[in-house]
């Protein structure tokens, strides 16, 4: 894959558009099938009644999946070079429209009497199937063909994989109509779960949410040394956190912040990586994160709350290294800062951008302590909506209303079309029982020990991250792997699969597929491996975290937090240290050169890893690394020219 200047040219399917104009017959009914799901959303979700009556949650799912994958097969191209929107487009528009309002109106009969209708079930699971391939691409939709076709031929397979046997029609019927398939976890997660939350990241996209951050950052860290690469981090994890995409995290700040970075002196590849990193990181940074945050929460039956305060620890000193990293070479380098002119001014940014920050406090007091869950974001998206006003240049007029409802939509839409097919996934792996045997098989391959059973579940990981499967990943993995993980270290929940959502997200920064390095390695115009390799280095403390969160789980503030007293400076100089090995420059000491590289991030490895003897062990081996940091530049400085 060879850089150039079209970034639509490697971004995912799940990312194309191709509206047109606002104003365009196909973006006016793209944005009246939104209204439509919005208000069917709004209707269910806060219980309002017709009558006396609810909808019920199959009347509501029904007409959800109508509108969306409507407006999905509208938004989104066959092909990635088709610009326009085919008649056949349409077509599949109008089927999956028109089914979603008959099941829509026949839920209460479904229920009641209990029928099916298998060959409308057969014409539901082959739009699913090409969402799948639309959204995720041919390796995404073989999965989900491949393991929906699963309780077909799983009496079949041998040993760990043999399941219970269904046919054709049964495993369609339990796909498309039973509480294992599109009427469970997966519809409820994007319906209703993280609905509200697409809604919010719309709307601050729309008032301006984006430029604020980037302006903020550029205020706090613009004049320091590296300052764009140093911006770019803080910005992507905002922006990130809100957005919930790497892709759009990407293609919405690295459009500014690479350009600024390359001008400043950033090799192309480097800022390329900076931004991969920056962006990839924000999926997990709370306070929203990514789709597979809420589904985790669901599938190990905790408030979201838990999952947010868990992962604030991990993203944390995750970026800490990845700042460290970018400061460090740019003192090696010998690269300045932004000009104090084109440095905006922190109260100047802060004066005009407040909102924003009131909103996202605001939405973060209603997960934490009124926990609200998935009502916070609907509330936050209203409270944005009614601060616009206070700036002229912030207005939600008539055309940047219809531009909201329009981005909106294409996040529920993209989002609906990633999510919905893995219905077939999870009822496949559900219906079989073999979730169960795999769990045992997994024990048994690596003899009953847990390092190996560990290992196994991080290639697993890495094999189907590397299709862009990430949830798919997370939701097989979280059935199998985890209860083996949990009953033979008699390890805690939430890190275990917290563990697994970090590794089922690595692939998009790790060759050979690399998703985010090289849609970055395009926009910055540099060698896309280059780029996925040097991201990897930048990206190193996502590599090991999940490692040390695994067995310390107060890492992700779980069980016993004493720990954390001695855990977290060791932890911090570790990452310090680690950042200073490979990039050749200790944050306080100078220059590390030849093989006090290596050398230092070892002992800051060892430093960092959560255990007492570790600690003891690393605290006089950091010590004496650094001192010979600082001795070998105190010599380089005695040394006459």
């Amino acid at each position: 894959m060879q850089p150039t200047d079209r970034p639509e040219d490697v971004l995912p399917q799940s990312e194309l558009t191709r509206l047109g104009s606002l104003y365009s017959w196909q973006s006016i009914l793209f944005i009246a099938l939104t209204l439509l799901g919005l208000g069917a959303g709004i209707y269910y979700i806060f219980g309002f009644t017709w009558n006396g009556e609810r909808l019920l949650e199959g009347e509501y799912y029904w007409i959800f999946i109508g509108l969306f994958a409507a407006a999905s097969f509208i938004a989104m191209p066959a092909r990635r070079k088709t610009k326009h929107v085919a008649f056949y487009d349409l077509v599949l528009a109008a089927i999956s429209l028109a089914i979603g309002v008959y099941f829509s109106l026949n839920a209460r009969d479904m229920v009641i009497v209990g029928w099916t209708d298998v060959p409308v079930g057969v014409v539901v699971w082959l739009l699913m199937l090409e969402l799948s391939r639309r959204s995720g691409g041919v390796p995404f939709f073989l999965v989900v063909l491949l393991l929906g076709l699963y309780p077909v031929v799983a009496h079949l397979l041998p040993g760990l994989l043999e399941g219970m046997n269904y046919d054709f029609a049964q495993t369609i019927e339990a796909h498309v109509f039973r509480s294992e398939g599109m009427m469970g976890i997966t519809t409820k997660i994007v319906a209703e779960i993280i609905l509200g939350f697409l809604v919010f990241a719309g709307v601050l996209i729309a008032t301006g949410a984006g430029n604020f951050f980037i302006d903020l950052a550029n205020s706090g860290f613009g004049r320091f040394r590296g300052g764009p690469a140093k911006v770019s981090v803080v910005a992507s994890a905002f922006f990130g956190s809100l957005s919930g995409s790497v892709f759009s995290n990407i293609a919405g700040t690295g459009s500014i912040t690479i350009r600024t970075m390359k001008k400043i002196g950033y090799p192309p590849h480097y800022a390329g990586a900076i931004e991969a990193c920056a962006s990839t990181g924000g999926v997990i940074m709370p306070p929203v994160m990514g789709a597979i945050a809420f589904v985790m929460a669901v599938t190990i039956g905790v408030e979201y709350r838990v999952v947010l305060l868990a992962a604030i620890l991990p993203s944390l000193l995750y970026y800490l290294g990845l700042l460290l990293q970018v400061d460090a070479y740019a003192a090696r380098a010998g690269l300045k800062g932004m000009a104090p002119e084109d440095t905006p001014r922190f109260k100047d940014v802060i004066g005009r951008g407040w909102p924003y920050l009131i909103v996202l406090i605001f939405l973060t007091w209603g997960l934490l302590y009124m926990r609200w869950e998935f009502y916070a974001p609907w509330y936050a998206s209203a409270l944005m909506i009614g601060l616009s006003f206070l700036r002229r240049d912030t207005w939600l007029t008539p055309r940047k209303l219809l531009e909201t409802v329009r981005e909106i939509g294409v996040l529920v839409a993209q989002t609906a079309a990633i999510i919905l097919p893995v219905a077939f996934v999870v009822s496949g792996l559900t219906i079989t029982g073999v979730s169960g045997s795999v769990t045992s098989g997994l024990v048994n391959l690596g003899g009953g020990n847990l390092y190996l059973v560990i290992l196994f579940g991080i290639l697993a990981c890495f094999v189907m991250g590397m299709a862009g499967l990430a949830i798919v990943a997370y939701i097989f993995l979280a059935v199998t792997m985890a209860p083996a993980i949990i009953t033979l270290g008699n390890l805690n929940e939430v890190a275990v699969h917290l563990f697994i959502v970090y590794y089922a997200m690595l692939s998009v920064l790790t060759p050979p597929v690399a998703t985010a390095a090289f849609l970055a390695a395009t926009l910055a115009g540099a060698p896309p491996m280059k780029t996925a390799v040097t991201a990897m280095r930048l990206g190193v403390v996502i590599f090991f975290i999940p490692l040390f969160f695994l067995f310390q789980p107060s890492l992700v503030l779980q069980g016993d937090l004493t720990p954390l007293v001695y855990i977290l400076p060791s932890l911090v100089v570790g990452i310090a240290m680690i950042a200073g090995g490979l990039e050749g420059y200790l944050l306080g000491v100078g220059r590390v050169n030849g093989w006090l590289r290596p050398a230092l991030v070892v002992a800051g490895f060892i430093l960092g890893f959560p255990g007492l003897l570790m600690t003891l062990i690393g605290i006089p081996l950091a010590v004496i690394t650094i001192a010979l940091v600082w001795m070998d530049n105190r010599k380089a400085r005695t040394v006459p020219a």
